[in-house]
């Protein structure tokens, strides 16, 4: 697949870059990218929801009536789970939700996600960001010449770059990250994904099986 290498101006450079076919052009495999995305939001969690137990409510233990002659069962203490104010049966407590993913799952979980962005066009090429300084008005002016404005994009860099982070910050809807840290959630949740020119050589080393 090629693709124009655009200016920050959003014209055509004249140059054309192609993408690998074996990380943009494979078969998808959506039970692999509900999987990645599966262990990507659990490994999120903090998982410190926590109720409290019959022996951990505040309360007195005596009885609340006789043990015999008032017709009923045998009353308990206050803190009985069958008693307003009481404990919870079987509440949640603090717990991990992680899981464990094999390698090669994710890798094709992220192929699959690129793959689908290549098929619906979702993928531009830009020539290399160089800021001299962090401006938020020269990135938004970057996104309207790329006609991206508004939308969930996702900017990927060969590496760090400060400027361009912080220059991107404070715009909404707008993901900075660079080729080995890209995850699936983030390429599925974005409508368009912007590629630094020297990026996409990356690609093909990283998404490598």
């Amino acid at each position: 697949m090629e693709l124009e290498v655009l200016n920050i101006e959003g014209k055509s450079t004249g140059r054309k870059i192609t993408l690998h076919k074996e990380v943009f052009g494979i078969k998808p495999n959506d039970h692999a990218i509900y999987l990645d995305v599966k262990q990507y939001m659990a490994n999120r969690r903090q998982g410190t929801h926590k109720t409290k137990g019959r022996s951990e409510v505040a309360g007195s233990t005596r009885k609340l009536g006789r043990q015999k002659g008032s017709g009923g069962a045998r009353p308990g203490d206050i803190k009985s789970p069958v008693r307003v104010g009481g404990g919870r049966i079987f509440g949640p407590v603090p717990r991990s939700y992680r899981f464990k993913l094999n390698k090669k799952v994710k890798l094709l979980a992220r192929k699959s996600a690129l793959t689908y962005k290549a098929q619906k066009d979702a993928i531009c090429v830009v020539e290399n960001l160089n800021f001299d300084a962090p401006k938020t008005k020269n990135f938004v002016a970057l996104t309207r010449n790329l006609n991206v404005e508004g939308k969930k994009t996702l900017l990927v860099l060969p590496a760090q770059n400060s400027n361009v982070y912080l220059s991107a910050r404070n715009v909404p809807r707008v993901n900075v990250t660079t080729v080995t840290d890209l995850n699936t959630y983030t390429i599925m949740n974005a409508q368009t994904l912007v590629i630094a020119e020297d990026a996409v050589a990356i690609f093909e080393k990283h998404f490598k099986a």
